[in-house]
């Protein structure tokens, strides 16, 4: 298994307390949060080279008849 790395990161305290509370909603800790978030980023990035879609505000198709 590859070593992982450890960083200091400086948060405010109201984007930490916004991820502690989304951690708790997820049952992981605040540091597992942070790396899944980062993670998802990552393959997204890598998916389609944006960080979000460019349709976001568009309202969406539904093919219901």
């Amino acid at each position: 298994m590859a070593a992982r790395k450890q960083i200091p990161l400086r948060l405010s305290e109201k984007l930490y307390n916004a991820i502690a509370a989304w951690a708790e909603d997820d049952f992981r800790s605040v540091n597992g949060q942070i790396e899944y978030l980062l993670t998802e980023c990552v393959k997204q990035r890598k998916k389609d080279g944006r960080y979000v879609s460019d349709h976001l505000d568009e309202e969406p198709k539904f093919d219901i008849k």
